[in-house]
């Protein structure tokens, strides 16, 4: 039966035996919490892997104007950046959750917690850089000169976004 067929009352009543049934499981209360935490942590991390995707669709684009231009040197230098990118969004869409399961081994706790919310607020500053980044190649090459320099900016910015998500892993594995 959906809760939308049911009174208030008897969704009260059902929530009162969960909360029942969460005092008597040492820790399950605490679960509960943890695992909104994953999901939000599971969001932060799929809507940071959009961000930076929508980043990337601009590079192709890019590229060609660069091969069109006949910079076909720089054009390479380009696509050498845009993997560096892609190997940043591929480690984020897998990196593993913020907070362990109730019956997993490992466990987050809280300094760790701390050190990971510093990296993912890391991460959302990066999808700002790489945007910046991408805007200046493209300013670069409109101006037809500093595209070179440009794409150097590109390649750091793409390379430190990678080492954040390097780090936020390292940070789960309890390596930091």
């Amino acid at each position: 039966m959906s809760n939308v067929s049911k009174t208030p009352g008897e969704i009260k009543q059902e929530w009162g035996a969960l909360q029942q049934l969460m005092s008597k499981i040492p820790g399950f209360s605490g679960y509960m919490e943890r695992e909104s935490r994953r999901a939000a942590d599971k969001l932060l991390r799929e809507t940071l892997v959009r961000r930076f995707e929508e980043q990337a669709r601009r590079l192709p684009d890019l590229q060609r104007q660069l091969m069109s231009g006949g910079l076909a040197d720089l054009a390479d230098d380009l696509e050498s950046a845009t993997r560096k990118l892609q190997t940043a969004i591929d480690r984020l869409r897998v990196a593993r959750y913020g907070y362990a399961g109730f019956f997993d081994a490992a466990k987050i706790n809280e300094p760790q917690l701390d050190q990971l919310y510093a990296y993912d607020n890391q991460l959302v500053d990066h999808v700002a850089r790489v945007q910046a980044a991408i805007d200046a190649v493209a300013s670069a090459m409109a101006a037809g000169e500093g595209v070179q320099a440009a794409i150097a900016g590109l390649n750091m910015a793409f390379r430190e976004a990678d080492e954040a998500v390097l780090r936020r892993e390292d940070v789960l594995r309890g390596s930091v």
